[in-house]
């Protein structure tokens, strides 16, 4: 897991290659499998694969989503509120999952959090919402852009860690 966990970086461009429909199973089973607060289960994914959706997607909010330029895979990350009070905590633990199974598999992958974001146009969730067909009472949270790499990031090393963060007993 230490591995995996030093190798996952953010990938900001990717080649034309799609991903496999072998590669999309697998990254939504990671998201099927991912623990919630309560087993309540709240959170649901929307697989994006066409590259005009994709695209209009990038405008709805005003920086960080570059990724999904050359991204051939974006999956959106949302949960139903009504379901659970901590949607948030439960589809931020969907995300990474996605992101370390991506990893896992050899893809890239690049968290853009769309939730209190802005885009021209207004929020980004309701943009997001309206373009994906998402019911009012879900949390819009994130959508990870994937795909086949297109650069290459050193690992992390135990040198680029910062052991003054973690704290014993007592802050």
């Amino acid at each position: 897991m230490l591995e995996l966990l030093q190798h996952r970086r953010s990938i900001r461009t990717f080649t034309d290659e799609p991903v496999s429909q072998e590669d999309i199973d697998s990254l939504l089973k990671a998201a099927l499998l991912a623990p919630s607060s309560m087993g309540k289960k709240p959170v649901e994914c929307i697989v994006v694969q066409n590259k005009e959706t994709i695209a209009r997607l990038k405008t709805y909010k005003k920086h960080g989503t570059t990724p999904l330029e050359t991204a051939p895979l974006a999956i959106v990350v949302i949960a139903d509120s009504q379901k659970s009070d901590v949607w948030v905590e439960d589809a931020s633990i969907v995300s990474i999952l996605i992101q370390l199974e991506a990893e896992k598999i050899g893809l890239g992958s690049t968290w853009i959090q769309l939730r209190r974001r802005e885009g021209d146009s207004g929020p980004s969730e309701e943009a997001f919402r309206q373009e994906l067909g998402i019911p009012e009472h879900y949390g819009v949270l994130s959508v990870i852009a994937i795909g086949h790499k297109n650069e290459r990031k050193k690992p992390y090393t135990d040198a680029d860690l910062d052991f003054t963060k973690i704290h014993h007993e007592r802050f």
